[in-house]
């Protein structure tokens, strides 16, 4: 079933509820609260769906900007910051909910975070004005981030050992597939309905996921695992693992990693449609390629881990093959020329070390930080989305008439992952492994 709990090499200091989980992981895990059930298949596929609704309602409704542009009598950019507040309200709501949860507990949160998406989302599909929009679509990504911040904090109260990984790989997957999934389904929608209709389905969707939590998600925190002092304990907490230097070493490069994704995320149709000349049906199979190449490496790195890889070492090997695809694209680029094969090849070599740094990071932060795995979860998942909302305009900010821009943004940004790997992170002392 699932592996025997395990003591974490580090637990953030100061606080009692990492002293007490010092002295009794292993008579907290045989509680009857808290436990795993005896077939998590269910589980996980509903903590993988909590996982992948914000990334899909991020950029359902993209091909829908100049309708609703038309339809509230929007600028341009008065559109695109609905999406950038939704962006915010991920952020945000990661940072409060994760923290909240160590002391409240999960399941709570999670069927109130799926009322409030569902209601949003009603909210945005019968928006009058582009300003009850952007403030009904930020409010909306708090709400989605109940989902993705408690999906990860779940998994850590209730899988150890060599399951973590494995679950923690298929969220990233999950994360990996949603942004390419999304213009797809909402494509489909406005073929056969107005821009409004993607954000009815958002609705249902979230209807669904609060019927799935109801019956499937159990409360994963019991009562006596819960930090006391009130919401400032759990903020503390937060504030141990700020100091945590390892731990804030996984948190970089998740985030570095992240800005480097969303950089390719919204330059690349440019580069390849624009300066390459192919069309949006062969830029969507060049982009649904490099999705697959995320998704083998993840399962690859699942894997590996169940063969008992050290992790740190597959993070290591996730950071230098990313760092690798990015400089030979630059290099290329600076000799050479950009070309669209060797631009194919080097993003595929990126991605899919990408597609090894993100679970490697999240099984290593959560597992360093397992004494307040909501705040862990909100500090791991809050900088990826706000060094990822950074990074996605600097790239046309640097100019349209080459790739350069985009190559330059991905390689600066996964320099720095690396940078934090050895200054902070230092994979050889192995910090967040688990021996269980």
């Amino acid at each position: 079933m699932v592996s025997p709990p395990h003591t974490s090499s580090d637990t953030p200091p100061g606080t009692d509820a990492g002293r007490h989980a010092d002295a009794g992981h292993a008579e907290h895990a045989a509680d009857a609260a808290g436990r795993p059930p005896k077939r998590a298949g269910a589980l996980i596929a509903v903590l993988g769906a909590l996982t992948g609704v914000a990334p899909l309602a991020t950029d359902m409704y993209v091909p829908g900007f100049p309708a609703m542009g038309a339809t509230l009598h929007a600028s341009s950019s008065a559109v695109q910051l609905t999406m950038t507040a939704f962006l915010a309200g991920l952020v945000v709501g990661q940072v409060l909910v994760g923290p909240v949860s160590d002391g409240l507990g999960r399941r709570g949160l999670l069927i109130w975070g799926s009322i409030g998406f569902t209601v949003l989302s009603v909210a945005c599909a019968v928006a009058p004005t582009i300003e009850v929009l952007t403030a009904a679509r930020f409010l909306q990504g708090v709400c989605g981030a109940a989902g993705m911040v408690l999906a990860r904090a779940v998994l850590t109260d209730l899988f150890h050992g060599p399951d973590i990984p494995r679950y923690f790989a298929l969220l990233s997957q999950i994360l990996g597939v949603a942004p390419v999934a999304a213009p797809v389904v909402g494509g489909a929608v406005l073929s056969v309905a107005t821009w409004r209709a993607v954000f009815v389905v958002l609705a249902a969707i979230g209807a669904l996921l609060l019927l799935a939590v109801l019956a499937k998600v159990p409360e994963s925190l019991p009562s006596e695992r819960r930090h006391r002092g009130g919401i400032g304990g759990t903020f503390r907490a937060m504030g141990a693992l700020l100091g945590n230097r390892a731990f804030m070493g996984y948190v970089l490069v998740l985030g570095f990693s992240a800005a480097a994704l969303f950089g390719y995320i919204s330059g690349s149709s440019f580069v390849f449609e624009n300066l390459y000349g192919v069309s949006a049906t062969v830029y969507s199979l060049i982009f649904a390629c490099n999705a697959i190449a995320m998704l083998l490496a993840g399962a690859a790195f699942g894997r590996l881990a169940r063969r008992r890889v050290p992790l740190n070492t597959l993070l290591t090997a996730g950071v230098c093959v990313s760092v690798l695809g990015a400089l030979v694209q630059v290099l290329l680029l600076a000799t050479v020329g950009g070309t669209l094969a060797g631009t194919w090849i080097c993003l595929f070599l990126t991605l899919g070390g990408i597609g090894v740094t993100f679970p490697a990071t999240m099984s290593l932060g959560q597992t360093l930080g397992r004494a307040a795995p909501g705040a862990a979860s909100a500090l791991l998942g809050g900088l990826q989305f706000l060094f990822g909302a950074v990074a996605s305009p600097l790239v046309g900010a640097f100019g349209e008439d080459s790739s350069a821009p985009m190559a330059l943004l991905m390689l600066i940004a996964l320099a720095a992952a690396a940078l934090c790997l050895l200054t902070l992170v230092r994979p050889w002392q192995r910090r967040g492994e688990t021996t269980g």
